[in-house]
């Protein structure tokens, strides 16, 4: 029986929703990836270039501190990493977890929320954050019970 682990950073809640219903769907352990400094309404204010969000989205570099929680990959033969869609990528937060912990020779699932597009470039951005034998491909974009029922139903 393979195991899998449910991850994700949600700023608002709405992925965390999605997570949890996909975590409990899929039997699978549950980890939230937290910010040192939780996002306020202002921070995520996308129409406000000096926003933390948009400052952070702007930069490729920056690489927002979490909280380090223990996690142990090895533990998992798939890890479904959700977060919410920001610039058609992932948050820069989701790179800080990639670069955290050694993900090597995982396959790592994404799944999102958004609020009208796609994956964008998220799946190309992040497979430069975990090692050449970790395999990153995209899941699907969890807005509706539909679609995690769907993406559920792959991996149990």
């Amino acid at each position: 029986m393979s195991r899998n682990l449910v991850a994700y950073f949600s700023a608002t809640g709405t992925t965390e929703k999605a997570a949890r219903k996909l975590a409990e769907a899929l039997h699978a352990d549950l980890f939230r990836i937290v910010p040192e400094t939780a996002y306020s309404r202002a921070d995520l204010d996308w129409m406000d270039k000096k926003s933390r969000s948009s400052i952070e989205m702007n930069d490729p570099g920056c690489r927002p501190a979490i909280m380090k929680e223990e996690l142990d990959p090895a533990s998992y033969d798939t890890i479904l990493l959700g977060f919410p869609i920001w610039w058609y990528v992932a948050p820069r937060i989701i790179q800080t977890f990639l670069e955290t912990y050694d993900f090597s020779g995982k396959k790592i699932v994404l799944f999102a929320t958004s609020g009208g597009s796609g994956f964008g470039k998220a799946a190309d951005e992040l497979k430069q954050d975990v090692p050449a034998s970790a395999v990153i491909e995209e899941g699907a974009i969890l807005n509706s019970e539909q679609a995690v029922k769907a993406l559920a139903k792959r991996f149990s």
